[in-house]
């Protein structure tokens, strides 16, 4: 199963303060770890939610709004996407990240086109098989 694991934002990470080089050493020695262990496929950090937008949707109309936004404890600072055998190893090697200080990480599972079981009809899944192996390829 694949699950990303969402870390969420602070003060500091929306204040764009970058960590202090002694956390990225530990979170480089981390990283290395669940790569040689097979579990990490993508990890990436955010901007600041001050660089970014929204988009609202409401029927035809689209709404463009300018970060920086509010609800910082709903803001994603970075995430990761990994191959676990289970929510519970995703649960253990989560608990090995160098996080202190109040870190809040939350962890979901990625839906696969055999989640949608027969709603999915055979179309859509070759689709997705084949977008998957082409964005791969970039």
């Amino acid at each position: 199963m694949r699950v990303m694991v969402i870390v969420k934002a602070d003060k500091n990470s929306e204040a764009g303060i970058l960590p202090k080089k002694e956390l990225f050493e530990k979170m480089g020695k981390y990283n290395e770890e669940l790569v040689k262990a097979g579990i990490m496929l993508a990890a990436e950090g955010l901007q600041a939610t001050s660089k970014g937008k929204r988009v609202k949707f409401s029927g035809t109309q689209r709404t463009v709004i300018d970060g920086p936004f509010t609800e910082s404890k709903e803001l994603i600072a970075g995430f990761w996407l990994w191959q676990v055998r289970s929510m519970d190893e995703a649960v253990e090697w989560l608990k090995r990240a160098p996080f202190d200080g109040g870190t809040e990480v939350e962890i979901r599972q990625v839906f696969e086109a055999e989640d949608f079981g027969a709603e999915l009809a055979p179309k859509f899944k070759e689709q997705e098989a084949r977008l998957r192996a082409q964005a791969s390829k970039k």
